[in-house]
């Protein structure tokens, strides 16, 4: 039987796709108790909705497996009950790993929903490739914050224009810079109120919930990538390593973010 490598076609090798982490023990207690916290975030985003007004809540999801999670949560796609309404968006930022944009695609589907999606300048992008390399965000952390705040920031907020509200999927436990995060606080760099439902969950109850409801999620988190951003700038990290280690590893872990929720 002829093999790919016969054929004489390229066969790409991928790390083993057995990350523990993704397949939690679903014992009653876990179960219980990722019910109990989605109804909670359930509850929360319908407050803020009537709060608010569905048209002036979104929600930034960034395909990561919380971003997942509260995707499933605001269609509604498990009980079937009305939708909440609130408008969800995406930034892409024209350095995603392609199992990203799969995933977007895969979402769209599964929820038949069609997401809303903001892009960087191309002006902008052009000038900083042309100043400063492709791959200039390498050479420091002004350059890649400049990255960042053209490919992330600036789009965000063209996106969060005209809202009173938006929802992320952080956690406290993610990482030293979220620390103490809370469900609710006044966004001052954005001027508007930003919801952080799933600030107490655990990576084990993410995980639950998305076995427990199957969730489409992006499958490099099988191959340890508990974090996922841009692909030049995200790499896999190694058992027991912090989940956000593989993002900008050469930076200082206390001060790893892309601008999109540092606090002014």
């Amino acid at each position: 039987m002829a093999t790919d490598l016969d054929l004489g076609q390229v066969v790409m090798l991928k790390p083993g796709a057995n990350n523990p982490a993704t397949k939690p023990a679903l014992t009653d207690e876990l179960v219980a108790c990722v019910n109990r916290k989605a109804e909670a975030v359930h509850a929360l985003l319908s407050a803020a909705a009537n709060e608010f007004g569905n048209s002036n809540v979104t929600f930034a999801n960034s395909f990561g497996a919380e971003d997942m999670v509260l995707t499933d949560i605001i269609l509604n796609h498990q009980t079937k009950a009305i939708a909440l309404g609130i408008e969800i968006f995406s930034l892409d930022t024209g350095r995603l790993p392609a199992e990203t944009y799969d995933l977007m695609a895969e979402t769209e589907k599964h929820y038949n929903t069609k997401l809303k999606v903001f892009f960087p300048s191309a002006d902008k992008v052009e000038t900083y490739v042309n100043s400063y390399g492709i791959n200039a965000f390498y050479e420091s952390i002004d350059l890649r914050k400049a990255c960042c705040h053209m490919r992330k920031v600036e789009p965000l907020q063209r996106a969060l224009k005209g809202k009173k509200a938006w929802i992320t999927g952080m956690r406290a436990e993610q990482s030293a810079t979220r620390v103490n995060l809370p469900v609710r606080e006044f966004d001052s760099g954005n001027q508007l109120e930003k919801f952080n439902p799933l600030s107490d969950w655990s990576e084990k109850e993410v995980w639950a919930y998305i076995r427990l409801h199957e969730v489409p999620y992006n499958k490099l988190h099988d191959q340890f990538y508990p974090s996922i951003g841009c692909a030049p700038c995200t790499r896999a990290v190694a058992m027991g390593e912090d989940i956000r280690a593989g993002r900008w590893w050469w930076e200082d872990p206390t001060n790893k973010e892309c601008g999109l929720h540092v606090k002014k």
